[in-house]
């Protein structure tokens, strides 16, 4: 199933090029108690919400994919992780740019994960903004993980069992000296969409080809065989310092091909089985 949040934070059932609007199944949640748990409500809930979904088919209104304005398909992570050099072609890359900007180093073990604030996600209808435009901005592709259930210490063979779904993503980053979760924390530099494909559907998520273009121009491709750390080990390794929870956003590292981009671009975005987005660069 792929979901997704669109317009006026309505609830969407992407089916081919139509969304049907299902927000009634928002009905089947809890309500929510003050203080609110952590972690993102609908993903933790998942399974009985795509009941409610199902059950709507029928009576859902149709809306064309390409009119309505896509949100991020997380609405509430409790945090967004980030994997560095996780690429071998995308490692060279970075050290070859050592003048241009900022280079850490060994590899992830020595590196670690990075955080990236929540407040910076938005979906791909609501763009990029370049706030420093005197700095390089630049684009980076990654498939993102969602959590679906919360754990701690996850073993390496139950990790996969924690996921609720995939999404395309782009870690947008402002080259510089500061720490890079500062860096990359800037509004709107986590872009999600366009929407959360459920696991059920994406039979191996380590052999999903990618690319990225930039007006048209291709700048990224690759496929996700070729990460260094597989997608298992970030999960458990990440579990060994944080307890994941539902709605947590893992970014799984790019390829080659990073670059900058500028008011006015258009960066399109695809992985295969999860579909494309066009994110607009203002």
């Amino acid at each position: 199933m792929k979901i997704c949040w669109f317009d006026d934070d309505r609830l969407g059932w992407v089916i081919g090029n139509e969304v049907l609007d299902v927000t009634p199944a928002l009905e089947a949640l809890p309500q929510p108690r003050y203080p609110h748990p952590l972690g993102d409500a609908l993903v933790a809930h998942l399974d009985t919400v795509r009941e409610a979904i199902v059950r709507l088919k029928n009576l859902a209104r149709r809306h064309p994919l390409a009119e309505v304005r896509l949100l991020s398909p997380v609405a509430r992570p409790s945090k967004i992780i980030g994997v560095p050099v996780n690429y071998t072609d995308h490692v060279r890359e970075a050290q070859n740019a050592t003048a241009t900007f900022k280079q850490y180093d060994g590899g992830i073990e020595d590196q670690g994960l990075f955080l990236k604030a929540t407040s910076s996600l938005v979906g791909c209808s609501e763009g990029v903004q370049v706030h420093f435009p005197h700095r390089p901005t630049h684009h980076e592709i990654e498939l993102a993980v969602v959590i679906g259930k919360p754990g701690k210490n996850i073993a390496l063979t139950q990790a996969l069992s924690h996921v609720a779904g995939y999404a395309i993503a782009l870690d947008m980053t402002v080259r510089g000296n500061e720490d890079r979760s500062f860096r990359k924390s800037i509004d709107t530099y986590s872009v999600l969409g366009p929407c959360l494909t459920t696991a059920d559907e994406v039979p191996d998520p380590q052999s999903l080809p990618f690319s990225l273009s930039v007006n048209e121009q291709l700048r990224q491709q690759s496929n996700t065989r070729h990460m260094i750390m597989s997608i298992a080990q970030q999960i458990a390794w990440a579990s060994t310092f944080y307890t994941l929870l539902p709605g947590d956003v893992i970014m799984t590292g790019t390829c080659e091909g990073v670059g900058p981009v500028q008011t006015g671009d258009v960066i399109h975005a695809t992985i295969e089985g999860l579909g494309s987005m066009s994110v607009d660069v203002r």
